[in-house]
């Protein structure tokens, strides 16, 4: 295994992977507190068992595609999927829109349970509840496995296991805790996880198209730290504007009155 390919794969699949899992275990341990644990967990685990089939799948499938067409591809949705993400993030840093709040989210999602008391025996709201978050969430964390994975040979496995380490990490937390994990900083994540999957997507895009990148793989280290560069000047622009707008508007406030 090439470890300058695998390291980064894992690290950029882990980090992408922690997301949503953070965002998924907030509703389960929501549905899991007001409505039982029992079915609240195994509707997770069977939404994981499902995705795990489907990364089996999608994997045997894509050793069957020419590699370039599919860095090329995977290039282009993973580098749209990363700036989507780098673009909220950036927008929140700068103030312009409310930042994530897991414990807020915690508190919506035990209202919208709809009771205070856990129902004992088989509860098919529990399972479904549980089994739809996992499923939703867990299809982006496919998605990135295999488009991470699907960067060169043999980086399916490194992709894997980072995303397999946060789901371990997550779920130890979750039974330890019991509790949101309002206290990991997802906003912070969400940001370092754009920089990377963008600044991935944009080499695998190069590779895809025949790109000589100087320095080779190394060059996604310049591509992580341009990337980084401009989202930080970004914020600073941002939220330049966003004080001129406050002025601007309390201004015109105050000449009306």
């Amino acid at each position: 295994m090439n470890w300058t390919h695998a390291l980064p794969t894992l690290l950029a699949s882990f980090l992408a992977s922690l997301v949503e899992c953070v965002e998924a275990l907030t509703v389960v341990l929501a549905v899991g507190s007001v409505r039982g644990w029992r079915s609240a967990l195994a509707g997770s685990a069977t939404g994981i068992a499902t995705l795990l089939v489907l990364v089996v799948v999608l994997g045997r499938a894509l050793t069957r595609v020419p590699l370039e067409r599919l860095q090329l591809v995977v290039g282009v949705l993973l580098l749209l999927f990363g700036l989507r993400w780098l673009r909220k993030a950036i927008l929140r840093s700068a103030g312009l829109i409310p930042l994530h709040d897991e414990a807020a989210a915690f508190q919506k999602n035990v209202r919208a349970a709809g009771t205070t008391m856990a129902v004992r025996g088989w509860d098919r709201v529990a399972f479904a509840a549980s089994f739809n978050i996992t499923m939703l969430e867990g299809t982006e964390v496919v998605f990135i496995v295999v488009a991470i994975g699907a960067g060169g040979v043999g980086l399916l496995l490194p992709a894997s296991l980072g995303a397999l380490a946060a789901l371990l990490m997550i779920v130890a937390l979750g039974a330890v805790v019991h509790r949101p994990l309002a206290n990991v900083p997802e906003n912070t994540l969400k940001f370092v996880v754009g920089v990377l999957l963008s600044a991935f997507g944009t080499f695998w895009v190069g590779e895809g198209a025949g790109v000589a990148w100087p320095g080779g793989d190394w060059s996604i280290v310049g591509l992580v730290a341009g990337f980084l560069a401009v989202a930080a000047a970004t914020v600073a622009l941002c939220r330049g504007a966003g004080v001129r707008q406050q002025a601007a508007t309390a201004g015109a406030k105050a000449v009306r009155q």
